[in-house]
């Protein structure tokens, strides 16, 4: 994936787009970065970029949100798993059937999960910088 460089908020349409554009055929995106670096803000661009007219909140509680597009119909799978203990809470929601289901799959904080992520999972990471910008890549 090349980097997208997001200067400030109004540059997050164009910023979403572009990952769209570079996502290809992939379905399961693992999104890094600390606390603060924008990783809900921008999985929240992308989802309406896709066409998600529903209200896009962070799943930190729910551990999952799933979303449809208005456009394609095509289903999104939105992961927060900040708050799980181990790697056998994700296995209880079914984590793995969800990854395999062909659905996009957005994962933040993807380490706490890291065994149970399929090969083909692209890793993202989201940088802030001294001045505010993020870099995705």
């Amino acid at each position: 994936m090349n980097p997208i460089y997001i200067k400030n908020l109004s540059a997050l349409p164009c910023a979403a787009q572009e990952f769209i554009r570079q996502m290809g055929n992939d379905t399961v995106f693992a999104f890094n970065g600390k606390m603060g670096a924008g990783k809900t803000t921008f999985i929240k661009a992308i989802c309406e970029a896709l066409g998600v007219m529903d209200v896009i909140n962070s799943p930190t509680f729910a551990i999952v949100n799933e979303y449809r597009s208005d456009i394609t119909a095509e289903l999104i799978y939105h992961f927060d798993f900040y708050r799980i203990q181990n790697i056998q809470d994700a296995v209880q929601i079914g984590i793995e059937d969800y990854f395999n289901s062909g659905a996009l799959c957005f994962i933040e904080w993807p380490d706490k999960v890291e065994a149970l992520l399929p090969d083909d999972t692209v890793f993202v990471t989201i940088e802030e910088q001294a001045n505010g910008e993020r870099i995705v890549c």
